[in-house]
């Protein structure tokens, strides 16, 4: 899965909004009109002889005007959701972009855990998916995809690619995102040596393409799932020489127990501290390789304030187009 987001440097909270309040709050339905027939209106008529006379009606209180009444017509125009043509220029309405990052979120490609997973669930409890691997499709995904991002100009543009420190998921972050391919002798190291996690791949260069770290908190669900439990940081680092694992704090991998599954809630508290984070990096475009369930619970929580509005679908990548509205504008390519 692939999305392009765009948010204010501002952070995240829990809720998913940005610290500061959403300028489409200001675009709520008027409020209803109520009569202006007074109550003596609707008595019966009295007799001509009992008839009274009636006070002339008082000046009614001049109430102020709404805020949204003051609204310029191309203030209110530039509240409103972005049409899918103009989905590079609409965060303009918000927010500047130079207070603006452009994320692209990846969802890796399909792991060995994925085909026994779908054949039998329990397979997930498996140890024999232990840091589940690319399998020769996924790989395939990998290529496909890493021609469409060439083909739009963003390997380009980004200038980080973040990826969860297990082998698919880095897998992926260096097959799309990597260079081409390794030659010995050369004075930069291989992002990934050949048949790096049984992926009877070639070496991928680290030349000509953005730099590459991993970090824990865009993990997948911890805990019960041995296909989610990473290695050791000292077996990775031969494995991908040139990813940084610098902001790793632990060699061994502290956070996945065998009998406790993550919540998720706490996926979702997570993922929001990573957002957070993410808003002290320097970089404005970044690529982010992870996982299914860490960008549902990150993206997609229903109690947020955030509509969906598919835009656009490319079978040559498996995915589709998403765009939020509110204080965050999101598209996204998502693996169908």
């Amino acid at each position: 899965m692939v999305i392009h987001c765009c948010a204010p440097p501002g952070g995240c909270t829990s809720n998913g909004l940005s610290s500061s309040s959403s300028s489409l709050s200001l675009l709520r339905p008027a409020a209803s009109v109520r009569s202006s027939r007074s109550p003596s209106s609707l008595a019966l008529p009295l007799p001509p002889d009992l008839s009274v006379s009636q006070p002339p009606p008082q000046p009614q209180p001049r109430r102020r005007r709404r805020r949204l009444d003051l609204l310029p017509a191309a203030a209110i125009r530039s509240s409103l959701p972005p049409r899918s043509s103009d989905m590079d220029s609409a965060v303009t309405g918000l927010y500047p972009l130079h207070r603006c990052k452009t994320l692209h979120l990846v969802r890796h490609a399909q792991g060995i855990h994925n085909v026994e997973g779908e054949k039998n669930h329990d397979a997930y409890l498996s140890y024999d998916l232990f840091d589940a691997h690319l399998t020769p499709l996924g790989w395939q995904q990998v290529s496909n995809l890493r021609k469409h991002v060439q083909a739009h100009g963003l390997s380009k543009k980004i200038d980080l690619v973040i990826a969860s420190p297990l082998l698919r998921t880095m897998q992926t972050a260096v097959g799309v995102f990597g260079g081409e391919g390794y030659t010995d002798g050369i004075g930069a190291p291989p992002l990934m040596v050949a048949n790096a996690g049984n992926s009877d791949h070639p070496a991928i260069s680290s030349l000509n393409c953005p730099p590459f770290i991993a970090i824990e908190l865009c993990r997948e669900h911890l805990g019960v799932h041995p296909c989610d439990k990473r290695r050791s940081i000292s077996e990775y680092r031969p494995l991908f020489p040139a990813i940084d694992f610098s902001l790793i704090e632990n060699e061994d991998d502290v956070l996945w127990m065998p009998d406790v599954r993550e919540e998720d809630e706490e996926v979702a508290v997570r993922g929001m501290k990573f957002l957070n984070w993410l808003w002290t990096r320097e970089e404005k475009e970044i690529a982010i390789v992870t996982h299914s369930g860490f960008l549902f619970h990150t993206c997609f929580i229903p109690s947020k304030p955030m509509e969906m509005i598919v835009i656009h679908r490319s079978r040559a990548t498996c995915a589709s187009t998403l765009q939020t509205v509110n204080s965050v504008q999101l598209s996204s390519w998502i693996k169908g």
